[in-house]
């Protein structure tokens, strides 16, 4: 078939330009098929831009790739199209403009007629085309329709391959990439680093371990255990499936290991709750003198610091951060203003806070957070306040730190204005969070049938936490009869823990009723239910030394509960007297002072006692709620043995001075 010459084309425009849309398509659509071939193509795609006026005000022209040296002449004024003419041009530049144009077309009206003319010229099975074109296609998030091209496609290479598999592995249906790897093995294409690093990355996101372990077990046969980058993705998917062993089994085995190595296997470890390993990893990432803790380490660092309560290792990472220049990165300034927070010491989260330069609604939350958590309720609705009088607009992170600031002062009409004026004034659409500070809020006021009907209500399903911040309300005033009710609850949400029984195992024993208390162990018994075992943790001198309830674990086992017995003899002396409310076996009222004698809290106080100077603040973080005999035994401790005692639970922050705790009672 002749080709249209640049004369021909002229009256074929003229044509389109006064007819109407529908016939402007068809006639064009018409001579462009007559036309096409690999010698015109300036021309057709010149058409192919008349051919769909109705795109060109939401679309980029198909023509705006190509120069103005494309065209022999231009029209004399603006009313009237150029008038193309095909420059004489080599085959690789007219390819060369047909890549420019595939990369630069992502919106499908334009990727149609692309298709076509890949097709009709038999471009289609070229790898080089139809790799940019697929490449196109998955830019677009038009899956579907990359798929039915892919199929298209004869012999399809590695490459495309790995656009597609990359493309799923980001998707809502991240199967489909490990199911185009399977395919791609057993049409004989070997998969490489790239290949494998995407397949890994779909496993975590469908949440396959038994085929990430096949992946793995294809890296080691193929030979690529050299690749950093690749192993580094298989750490992070043991870590995503909380394999620890595995992460580290892999990070081992690397024969080196960089900075982003060190950091996803810190993370896998402050991920699965070993936060006392990411100090040491620290330690040892420094001491080898190969990688330099960065940024991101530090980041994931000082978290770990906040959550063990390691003040003395917080302020080691934070001379650190300021040694190598990290001291400007506002997101470090606000994990920092977090660790020191948690740790009970405020005037050093202030002072980080005050240097920042510019600070944004996240500072300011996480400034108002540590306020609230360390019982200053006022300060902390008063920085709110200053923070709108900067200008800075609150969001959900701000008021959640104003409604426990709320709550742990027992602040309950500030509460619930501040719940009423999120919505109101911000537009802020309260969220489970927000509830369960307000339940926790008329909860701590015994305002429980109040709290129930505020879940009840809620326009958000109410997750199990918001269930067992009402259950905590329910041990504290002794009403079980509510108690059972949010049991009940956590029974539906599939979501009961052993913890929750034995909160319910606390209110009966509170009350006396040893029978339910009988009738709940044996259900726990028949159950296989396992408690979790308290555990206490204080940091002296670096090092975070971690008791359990009874441990003789500690190499100054003997010391330690030497001085206990001693501090017990004590308190004693100053009218403390063993709560026998927080035993839950029927004993005689001796046993149970005896079984309370050695709960890890109180090991962890006398270790801290017998190590450090006198006046010496003492730090412990416990993994639960700490029982009301270990509360007052803090409060006695602090004021016979002129301490300062802060201790974080599961819930709050007590703090301890003089004897007196400044959350008045066992809230």
């Amino acid at each position: 078939m002749r080709p249209l010459t640049p004369d021909e084309s002229r009256p074929l425009s003229k044509a389109i330009k006064q007819g109407n849309a529908k016939e402007q398509t068809t006639l064009t659509m018409t001579q462009i098929s007559a036309c096409i071939n690999k010698k015109n193509i300036t021309v057709i795609l010149f058409s192919l831009k008349l051919s769909i006026p109705s795109f060109t005000s939401t679309t980029i022209p198909i023509h705006r790739h190509f120069s103005l040296e494309s065209f022999q002449e231009t029209c004399p004024n603006n009313d009237q199209h150029p008038k193309p003419m095909l420059k004489s041009t080599s085959r690789h530049q007219q390819q060369q403009a047909i890549v420019s144009l595939v990369k630069s077309s992502t919106h499908k009206p334009h990727l149609l007629q692309i298709q076509a003319h890949l097709t009709r010229s038999s471009l289609l099975q070229n790898p080089k085309f139809s790799l940019f074109f697929l490449s196109s296609l998955c830019s677009s998030r038009d899956l579907r329709y990359a798929r039915l091209f892919f199929s298209q496609i004869k012999n399809p290479s590695s490459s495309q391959y790995n656009t597609l598999i990359r493309a799923y592995s980001s998707s809502n249906s991240p199967k489909e990439a490990f199911f185009l790897y399977r395919e791609m093995r057993q049409k004989g294409l070997k998969p490489d680093p790239i290949s494998f690093s995407f397949v890994i990355k779909s496993c975590v996101k469908f949440r396959s371990v038994f085929c990430g372990l096949q992946v793995h077990g294809r890296i080691i046969r193929d030979g690529f255990l050299s690749d950093c980058l690749l192993l580094t993705t298989l750490i992070e998917c043991y870590s995503s499936f909380a394999s620890r062993d595995d992460a580290c089994k892999v990070f081992d085995e690397m024969s080196q290991k960089d900075t982003v190595a060190w950091n996803v296997l810190i993370s896998c470890y402050l991920r699965n709750g070993r936060t006392k390993d990411v100090l040491m990893l620290f330690d040892n990432m420094k001491n080898e003198g190969v990688c330099e803790p960065d940024d991101v380490t530090c980041l994931l660092v000082t978290q770990a610091c906040a959550n063990l309560g390691a003040l003395e290792f917080g302020e080691k990472v934070h001379r650190y951060i300021k040694e190598r220049g990290y001291g400007t990165a506002r997101n470090l300034s606000n994990s920092l203003i977090s660790m020191y927070s948690r740790c009970g010491c405020l005037d050093k989260a202030y002072d980080v806070f005050k240097g920042i330069g510019e600070k944004n609604v996240i500072s300011w939350s996480a400034m108002i957070s540590g306020l609230a958590m360390n019982g200053f309720g006022r300060d902390a609705i008063l920085a709110f306040e200053e923070m709108r009088k900067t200008g800075v607009i609150p969001d959900e992170q701000t008021f959640t730190g104003l409604l426990s600031a709320c709550s742990h002062c027992g602040l309950v009409d500030e509460g619930m204005e501040f719940l009423n004026q999120m919505s109101k004034e911000f537009g802020i659409m309260p969220n489970v969070h927000h509830y369960g500070c307000v339940v926790d809020l008329l909860g701590r006021a015994g305002l429980l049938e109040q709290a129930y009907r505020v879940i009840m209500s809620m326009k958000v399903k109410p997750d199990a936490t918001i269930w067992r911040t009402l259950l905590g309300a329910c041990r504290i005033h002794g009403h079980f009869t509510l108690g059972e009710r949010v049991i009940e609850h956590l029974i539906e949400l599939k979501a009961q823990e052993a913890g929750d029984y034995v909160l319910l195992l606390n209110i009966y024993s509170s009350t006396g009723n040893w029978e339910k208390v009988s009738e709940l162990r044996k259900f726990l018994k028949d159950k296989g239910i396992q408690t979790t075992p308290g555990c206490s943790s204080i940091e002296l001198k670096g090092i975070v030394h971690e008791f359990i309830v009874d441990d003789v674990s500690h190499p100054q086992k003997h010391e330690i509960y030497n001085k206990l017995d001693e501090i017990n003899k004590q308190l004693k002396i100053a009218g403390y007297v063993v709560e026998t409310t927080s035993e839950l076996h029927d004993l005689g009222a001796e046993e149970k002072a005896n079984a309370l004698s050695y709960h890890s809290e109180k090991l962890a106080l006398a270790f801290g006692v017998l190590v450090t100077r006198p006046g010496t603040t003492l730090r412990v973080t416990k993994n639960l709620r700490i029982c009301i005999d270990c509360h007052n035994f803090a409060k006695f401790l602090s004021g016979v043995y002129n301490r300062q005692l802060i201790i974080r639970d599961r819930t709050r922050f007590h703090h301890f001075r003089d004897g007196h705790c400044s959350c008045n009672d066992y809230w």
